[in-house]
């Protein structure tokens, strides 16, 4: 699990270079060793938050995420624009995300108590999606 996204310095192309910041460079390093990635983000002022997307860019030239399989579930008071945007950038850096493989979860506050999810739907919904990303993984 990646815990470090607030510690990933401001998208500079001038440091997008073979030595980037440490930061930047563990991060590309999980990426590069991970298996798959699992994305699970709220909605920010119907976006994508900041941070996530700060990451991502530093990604682009690395090309960390191509045909790497990845899963993205948003989870918010609606989320569809925040997702439908993330989508489109993970599309553009050649993230394999099957139909399977993504979910949006709208009045997240109603189905989450605490860290768990107390809504039966929901739960099943996110379990499917992880085993999606299981299956994709499993058949590379």
């Amino acid at each position: 699990m990646f815990e470090g996204l607030s510690e990933i310095p401001h998208f500079n192309p001038d440091l997008d270079t073979d030595n980037p910041p440490m930061n930047v460079s563990d991060f590309r390093e999980q990426l590069k060793q991970a298996d798959g990635i699992l994305i699970c983000t709220p909605e920010y002022a119907m976006g994508v938050p900041g941070s996530l997307k700060n990451a991502i860019d530093w990604t682009v030239s690395s090309m960390e995420f191509s045909h790497k399989p990845v899963a993205l579930i948003t989870a918010s008071t609606s989320g569809h624009k925040g997702h439908q945007s993330l989508m489109e950038t993970l599309k553009i850096i050649e993230a394999e995300i099957p139909d399977t493989s993504h979910l949006v979860i709208s009045h997240i506050k109603a189905k989450v108590q605490g860290n768990k999810i107390i809504h039966d739907d929901t739960l099943k919904q996110v379990k499917n999606v992880v085993d999606s990303l299981i299956g994709v993984i499993e058949n590379k």
